[in-house]
C-alpha cells in the first residue's frame, strides 16, 4: 500500500531541508522504531518452515530515500484532476525478493519554497491500514515534541504483539497458505510456481500516462443530505423491507460506487461488485485490543449483480441497501473466512466492475502533525493499481469525507 503525505511549507529551502526537516524526520523515525521493531526487520519464508515469519532485531534499519522535485505542489496536493504517473517519483521502492521482504520504506522529498511530502510503501502482509496509521501518528508524535527513543508512547500508539489472543476455530494459517498456492499457479497459467514459496508481490498492471486522479470532498452537510435522501426513498420503495444501516461509510462508498456504475455507461447486463475490508479487532470474542500489530483485516465482498440494478433511479437506494446488509451481517466469523475469501476473489467473472476502498475516516490521517502543521493532503496512489476509491476523514475535520478516484 503507497501513500504520499503532503505539507505545505514556503519556507522550506534546500538549506532548511538538509539541515533541519530531514535530520528530525530520520532522528524521530528511529526513535520510533525502537517502539515497533518488526517494521525494520524482515518477512522470510525459509524453505523448511510451514509459514513465513518476521525475522528482526534491535540493529535492523528501514529504507529511507531523500529526494528532490521540480513538480507542482499545487496541483499534486490540490482536488483538481491530475495525472497519476507524477505521483509514482514520490513513493520509494519497497524490497521484495523470493526469499524476504521489507515490512515498509519511506521517502521525503523537497518541493522547493513550497513544501515537502512523505512517501510511504507499506507491505500489507506484516501490517493494516491501522498499525500503519498509529506508526505514522508515533513518529509524528516523536518529531513534533522532539521526545527522546526511551520515552513511553500513549496507550492508544503503544503496539499490543501478544498474537494468542487470536484464537482462531481451525488451521486457518494452512488453508490460507493452501489456497494462495493455489491462486499463485492460476496467476501462471496453470503451471506450478518455480519458487512456491517466493514472497514476490503478484504482479499489478502499469498505470497508463493518461490516467488521471482526483478528490471529490463531501462537507458534513453533503453527507447528511445523501443520508436524509436515502431515509425519504426507503420509506416509499420496496427494495427497503428494514431499516438501514446509514452510517458515513455506507452513505458515501455506496454513492461512489453508483457513480462510478453510471459514469462508465455501456451494457446494463455488465457484471459488476464491491468489496471492502473488515478491521476484526472489535469483532472477535473476546475484543482484541485496538492497538495490535499487525495485519488483523478480513474482507466482505458482493458479486455478481447486473449493473441495470443501479443505473435507474432508484439505483443509489439499492447500492445502499446492499451495503448496509453487508454491514449489518458483520461478526467475529468474517476473520475466519479468508481462504473461503480468496477462492470468491478468484471467480470474479473478467471484466466486472469489482470497487474496493482503501482507507478510512476513522484513521485520522488529517492529523498527521510532524511538528509543521496539519497535512495539505494525504494520497492513496495503490488505488491506481485496480478499481478501488479511497477515502479519509475531510482535512478541516468538520465531519466530512474526501474521495479519491483513479
Amino acid at each position: 500500500v503507497k501513500r504520499v503525505i503532503f505539507y505545505r511549507l514556503t519556507d522550506a529551502t534546500r538549506n532548511v531541508f538538509e539541515s533541519v526537516i530531514v535530520p528530525k524526520l530520520k532522528a524521530s523515525l528511529s526513535s520510533s522504531l525502537s517502539h515497533y521493531l518488526p517494521l525494520a526487520g524482515k518477512l522470510v519464508w525459509e524453505q523448511l518452515d510451514p509459514k513465513p515469519s518476521i525475522i528482526f532485531s534491535p540493529n535492523d534499519a528501514v529504507s529511507f530515500t531523500v529526494a528532490e522535485s521540480t513538480a507542482d505542489f499545487s496541483s499534486l496536493s490540490g482536488n483538481l484532476p491530475f495525472f497519476s504517473i507524477e505521483l509514482y517519483p514520490l513513493v520509494p521502492e519497497l524490497s521484495v525478493s523470493d526469499e524476504s521482504a521489507s515490512a515498509v520504506s519511506f521517502q521525503v522529498t523537497l518541493f522547493p519554497n513550497q513544501g515537502f511530502c512523505i512517501g510511504v510503501n507499506v507491505h500489507h502482509a506484516v501490517l493494516d491500514g491501522k498499525t500503519t496509521t498509529m506508526f505514522l501518528k508515533s513518529w509524528a508524535r516523536k518529531c513534533k515534541e522532539e521526545e527522546a527513543a526511551h520515552t513511553s508512547l500513549p496507550q492508544d500508539l503503544t503496539p499490543f504483539y501478544d498474537r494468542a489472543v487470536i484464537k482462531s476455530p481451525r488451521d486457518l494459517d494452512t488453508e490460507v497458505l493452501n489456497v494462495w498456492h493455489s491462486l499463485a499457479k492460476m496467476f501462471s497459467g496453470g503451471k506450478e510456481p518455480e519458487n512456491p514459496k517466493s514472497l514476490k508481490l503478484l504482479p499489478s498492471g502499469e498505470v497508463g500516462t493518461d490516467v488521471t486522479r482526483y478528490t471529490l470532498s463531501l462537507t458534513r452537510e453533503d453527507v447528511e443530505k445523501l443520508r436524509e435522501r436515502l431515509k425519504r426513498e426507503s420509506s416509499v420503495s420496496s427494495l427497503a423491507t428494514k431499516e438501514l444501516r446509514l452510517s458515513t461509510f455506507v452513505v458515501v462508498f455506496s454513492y461512489a460506487w453508483t457513480a462510478l456504475i453510471k459514469a462508465k455507461g455501456g451494457d446494463q447486463e455488465r457484471l459488476v461488485g464491491y468489496g471492502f475490508a473488515v478491521d476484526c479487532r472489535s469483532l472477535m470474542d473476546p475484543p482484541v485490543p485496538s492497538t495490535y500489530f499487525g495485519n488483523c483485516i478480513s474482507a466482505c465482498f458482493k458479486t455478481p449483480i447486473k449493473a441495470e440494478t443501479f443505473m435507474s433511479e432508484e439505483g443509489f437506494l439499492a447500492a445502499a441497501t446492499l451495503v448496509s446488509d453487508s454491514v449489518e451481517a458483520l461478526d467475529e466469523s468474517v476473520a475466519w473466512k479468508t481462504p473461503e475469501l480468496l477462492e470468491a476473489f478468484a471467480t470474479i467473472p473478467p471484466g466486472a466492475l469489482l470497487l474496493s476502498v482503501s482507507g478510512s475516516t476513522r484513521f485520522g490521517v488529517y492529523g498527521l502533525d510532524f511538528g509543521w502543521g496539519r497535512p495539505e493532503k494525504v494520497v492513496v496512489v495503490s488505488i491506481d493499481q485496480s478499481e478501488a476509491i479511497s477515502m479519509a476523514e475531510s482535512r478541516d475535520g468538520n465531519g466530512g469525507v474526501e474521495v479519491g478516484f483513479s
